[in-house]
């Protein structure tokens, strides 16, 4: 028998969308970070991909101290690929943004495609009782765009590349993945793309069966063989579009940052318990987890030997 294919499993272990009155198990401070990433890896997760809070209110924070104080504890427990946000928040400046992985060197970076409405109000409907001031400030805004220009999208690719970082390409909806051509036409980004389809954001293509082949049929129209393909599904949607994509030839992120939950009304307690959940579902279809070596190979990355951290 030909031995089965390999998936790589991202975890973004805490992100800037949720906030900490959502959950208690959503990591903030940078013990929290480190062990959430260390147990993700340790569940199966090749890439854990990764940004900053304030640990006292759960502030998203990309100032490059805030990383300092958990990559050297992730590096020190762990092999995996370490993936630095240059998303952020979308409430911050792409100068900002791009710090964090300009700083550390990171064998991979985050790197959102577009701009796009980014509507986080919904949340207030289910999340009432909130502890913080600045969540209601944040979530309630219904003017937030996130500003993805074509300069700022070069100025990402021009400050990180030379560093030999790649790139995990969020693409929110199908005029992303156009962008991403361009910028392949054009030269400033290389084969293997590690394109990551997102689904269910309010803004961004909705969580259908059928938004995900679009975006699928899209990617190979455009890129053919020279791209590898992951997908996050935000919510609800998180495992049941992990297991179309895992089925169709396609990697999964799965992490606290898409997804508070584990199952109907039952938060997730950890980032590792969704890396087992999806893990599961991988090896049920007859496929393998990739280790983070297997990843680095897949994706053409430089090697854990080469970041700044």
């Amino acid at each position: 028998m030909a031995a089965p294919r390999k998936v790589i499993i991202t975890c973004a272990v805490t992100g800037a969308i949720h906030t900490p009155s959502m959950s208690p198990h959503l990591p903030v401070t940078p013990e929290e970070i480190a062990d959430a990433a260390v147990g993700a890896a340790e569940a199966g997760a090749a890439i854990v991909h990764l940004h900053a809070r304030d640990p006292g209110t759960g502030e998203p924070d990309q100032s490059p101290e805030a990383f300092a104080r958990f990559l050297p504890r992730i590096r020190q427990r762990t092999d995996c690929v370490v993936n630095i946000t240059t998303g952020g928040a979308p409430t911050m400046s792409i100068e900002e943004r791009v710090r964090p992985a300009a700083t550390f060197a990171p064998e991979i970076a985050s790197l959102n495609l577009g701009s796009m409405n980014f509507g986080l109000f919904g949340m207030l409907d289910r999340f009432k009782d909130l502890k913080h001031a600045w969540e209601r400030d944040y979530l309630g805004n219904k003017d937030i765009i996130f500003r993805n220009t074509f300069g700022q999208i070069e100025h990402i690719l021009t400050t990180c590349g030379p560093n030999g970082t790649r790139f995990e390409f969020e693409c929110y909806d199908t005029a992303h993945l156009y962008n991403l051509k361009y910028f392949l036409d054009r030269g400033l980004v290389q084969a293997p793309l590690f394109i990551q389809t997102v689904f269910g954001l309010q803004g961004g293509i909705g969580a259908h069966p059928d938004d995900v082949m679009h975006m699928k049929r899209t990617a190979d129209r455009l890129f053919g063989d020279l791209y590898r393909w992951s997908v996050l599904g935000a919510g609800r949607s998180q495992m049941a579009i992990a297991a179309m994509a895992a089925a169709m030839g396609g990697n999964v992120r799965v992490g606290l940052e898409d997804s508070l939950w584990i199952g109907p009304g039952e938060l997730a307690r950890t980032n590792a318990d969704q890396v087992r959940r999806v893990r599961g579902i991988i090896e049920g279809l007859g496929l393998a987890v990739a280790t983070p070596d297997e990843a680095r190979e897949m994706l053409a990355l430089m090697g854990g030997d080469r970041v700044r951290f």
